[in-house]
């Protein structure tokens, strides 16, 4: 790719930008969120169609020029996006052939869409039945579906944008090894991820984007000094243009007069599946979070944090079987969204695209949407408070955007959660549930939203953090909560905690 150019309205998304991959390689992009990662591989890709941008794209030797995704299929590029393509209610088998069947005179051969999609299963290390619908199986192996899917259609350069986001360790080095062994049979890959960690693990080049520009590109595996070269903090400096000597910002303590109080107690919490009811995923969970206090909760995939979280926020999962919710040492219903919020609390979710914005609608819409009611002038919204406060968030939160009338979902994935933790903070609560709050989020904006969680605290809000990233509990909370099987397995002071302690209270029985 050279001198790739792609302008939205209002921002210049891709300046210039260059790129080479070459055969049997692994190459990692990195930049921080709104840097034109995604961007790039969607021109490459065809989603953004020839025309549309400036520049050329060579492959295999000769200039292409891609009209839709369809099209760079057909010459083997195959884009797996962080939002996975699946259809839960079908198969195995007919998602890893949707639009490529296999078919006679019009009739789908089900005899050979089976063996067929058995066989490519084998290939990924996926031990499902091609009947199994994807709703079955979990995010890690719905993955694996995906990059099936890409080697029915004959793939020679794969493009993975942040593959292992959403998945937990032990199915990211599942992942991240099958990656390797992609490469070893021949087919390139372009790795876009912010865990620096697994691209030092894997990438054989590393090329830095900021701004939407190339800022370098590093031959990893044949530069002599390549362990020195690829340092996390090298690979940070190159994104932001500076070092981040200290990942977590430190924290100033509440020093209120009821520093310390129980701002949320759960007891004995526990909650059914939604659809096989003998099954309990919250288990007779008790916890507590005191005022101006940063609490963790750890946990393997299934462990039951986020089913916690939401079926403590108004009951949103589950069938509730028994427990309590006390808000500043008062018992309060939580039985609805609605009465949750007006208890107090809020919730950050982990699916922001799908839960927790309104990706056609504007910044400032999103902002407000948890406070109308502070926000009205007898019955109607006052449009002037609503802007003027979308710009304090937009300037305190630094929200990159080229106005707040932009729709949300032109936003990086970082701006974007900056707008929905935001949202919350504008409601003014008691108690902040924060699931995941930094997924998929570069270095630099991570940095930004722990600032952000670490003055909440320091106003004397409780603030419950889940997340599977166990240097960030370490690096943000005061105590640490470990949950298995739906059920708490350990409570852990900052202290104490250390990744061997917590994984080992995480595997517990």
């Amino acid at each position: 790719m050279r001198g790739i150019t792609k302008s939205f309205p209002g921002v210049r998304a891709l300046r210039g930008v260059d790129l080479v991959v070459r055969e049997k390689e692994i190459h990692a992009v990195c930049g921080e969120n709104g840097a034109g990662k995604s961007t790039l591989m969607k021109v490459l890709s065809g989603v953004h169609p020839h025309g549309s941008y400036e520049g050329e794209i060579r492959f295999e030797g000769e200039t292409v020029a891609f009209r839709d995704v369809r099209a760079s299929e057909r010459r083997g590029i195959v884009i797996i996006h962080q939002e996975l393509a699946l259809i839960p209610r079908l198969s195995l088998a007919e998602n890893i052939f949707l639009g490529n069947e296999h078919a006679r005179r019009g009739v789908i051969s089900w005899h050979d869409t089976l063996r067929h999609a058995a066989r490519l299963l084998e290939r990924v290390g996926l031990p499902e039945k091609p009947q199994t619908r994807v709703a079955d199986i979990g995010i890690g192996k719905q993955q694996l579906v995906e990059i099936a899917k890409a080697l029915s259609k004959e793939v020679k350069l794969l493009i993975l944008d942040e593959p292992t986001a959403a998945l937990n360790d032990e199915d990211s080095a599942g992942l991240l090894d099958l990656i390797l062994e992609l490469r070893d049979q021949g087919i390139a890959c372009i790795v876009i991820s912010h865990k620096l960690g697994e691209i030092r693990r894997i990438a054989d080049t590393v090329t830095i984007l900021r701004d939407g520009g190339t800022v370098e590109t590093l031959a990893v595996r044949e530069a002599p000094q390549a362990p020195a070269e690829l340092s996390e903090n090298r690979i940070i400096r190159g994104m932001v243009g500076r070092d981040l000597e200290n990942r977590f910002p430190d924290r100033v303590r509440y020093q209120g007069e009821d520093a310390g109080q129980p701002a949320l107690s759960v007891t004995g919490w526990t909650v059914r599946h939604p659809v096989d009811r003998r099954r309990r995923v919250v288990d007779d969970v008790s916890l507590h979070v005191r005022r101006g206090e940063i609490v963790g909760v750890a946990g393997l995939m299934g462990a039951g944090r986020t089913e916690l979280a939401m079926s403590v926020f108004g009951r949103s999962y589950g069938v509730y079987e028994g427990g309590s919710v006390a808000v500043n040492g008062r018992e309060v219903r939580t039985g609805t969204v609605p009465e949750a919020v007006a208890h107090g609390i809020a919730y950050v979710t982990e699916d922001r695209k799908t839960y927790g914005l309104n990706l056609i609608d504007s910044v400032t819409r999103n902002i407000s949407l948890a406070s109308l009611d502070g926000l009205a002038r007898r019955g109607l919204v006052d449009e002037h408070e609503e802007r003027r406060v979308a710009g304090r968030y937009r300037r305190s939160m630094n929200i990159k955007t080229p106005s707040l009338q932009e729709q949300v979902q032109r936003l990086s994935g970082g701006n974007q959660q900056k707008v929905v933790l935001s949202k919350w903070v504008n409601a003014d609560p008691e108690v902040l549930i924060l699931d995941e709050p930094t997924r998929g989020i570069d270095v630099s904006a991570k940095y930004e939203i722990y600032t952000a969680i670490g003055q909440l605290a320091a106003q004397g809000k409780a603030v419950l953090f889940i997340s599977s990233e166990l240097p960030e509990l370490l690096g943000m909370c005061d105590r640490i909560y470990t949950m298995a099987a739906g059920r708490l397995t350990g409570e852990i002071a900052r202290e104490d905690a250390t990744q061997e302690v917590l994984m080992r209270h995480m595997t517990m029985d």
